[in-house]
């Protein structure tokens, strides 16, 4: 008969194209940090087999998952529950097993919030948010749960981007608005939070955002999602006119600090999985 004492707790990451998924490393280096007899598995499953993975983690007693593109919305029909943010967005990016439920979560915009809040709180802060897309939906959700003031959607697609700017007025009740990405985008003055929501720069260095840079005021926080390169265009031209960044890589770290925090119930060393994911990208 085997030990149960002796059998992992497992968790996974179900997406398509698994492979060389970096937040594996940095996971497990926290279960082994912390001693715990833990094991962080990936899973290539293909959208026809999604219910049948979602039903073998409950079987096999998985304690969650995480859930990346195509999977992160038809996913909340296999599950028991969601929690707040990720009803709010529609989207579903971690799985936690609680009592004999698995409960949906969405961390994407929560790495970005305790990413940001290490540098600035959001707090009755007025926010320009590039993009509309699942990343950039995921943080504005998240800045209006956390007391963000108003934050303006720029983005080239209107109906999406009026989509985002109605769902956080009429759900959030927050003041947004929505802008048409045309040109170059000019900030107001009485911005505190620029945010790059976009996959603009996303492996490519010299990208730039189509933003103009000399409205930034000295002290604005300038934030991007892309964590490779973890020094964008953007954080580059940003700090040369007195802005402070914010790279991606923390908010990636802290969706794997979170996601952990949810599955184990404890806290762990950031430093440990910032480490870790570093040296799995070659950082």
């Amino acid at each position: 008969m085997s030990n149960p004492d002796f059998l992992p707790s497992l968790v996974g990451s179900l997406s398509q194209g698994a492979a060389g998924n970096p937040t594996v490393a940095m996971v497990e280096a926290a279960f082994a940090h912390h001693g715990l007899h833990w094991r962080y598995i990936n899973m290539e499953v293909a959208p026809k087999d999604l219910d049948a993975a979602v039903r073998g983690a409950r079987a096999m007693g998985f304690r969650g998952f995480n859930c990346s593109l195509p999977h992160k919305v038809t996913v909340i029909s296999l599950l028991d529950g969601l929690g707040q943010s990720a009803a709010a967005m529609g989207a579903v990016n971690c799985v936690v097993r609680r009592g004999d439920q698995l409960i949906g979560e969405n961390t994407d915009g929560k790495g970005f919030l305790r990413s940001l809040q290490s540098l600035e709180d959001p707090r009755e802060k007025a926010v320009v948010l590039f993009g509309a897309g699942g990343a950039a939906r995921a943080i504005a959700v998240e800045l209006a749960l956390a007391g963000t003031r108003k934050i303006t959607v720029v983005n080239r697609s209107e109906e999406r981007g009026a989509e985002l700017a109605c769902l956080l007025r009429e759900t959030l009740q927050i003041d947004a608005s929505h802008v048409v990405w045309k040109g170059d985008y000019t900030v107001s003055a009485d911005t505190d939070i620029v945010i790059n929501g976009t996959s603009i720069g996303l492996y490519a260095p010299e990208a730039r955002l189509a933003l103009n840079t000399d409205s930034l005021r000295p002290g604005v926080v300038v934030a991007d999602v892309i964590f490779n390169p973890v020094r964008t265009r953007l954080l580059k031209d940003a700090a040369a006119r007195g802005c402070r960044p914010l790279d991606g890589l923390g908010m990636l770290v802290n969706q794997g600090i979170i996601g952990v925090q949810y599955w184990t119930g404890i806290e762990p060393d950031a430093a440990v999985m910032r480490t870790a994911l570093e040296t799995a990208m070659g950082l």
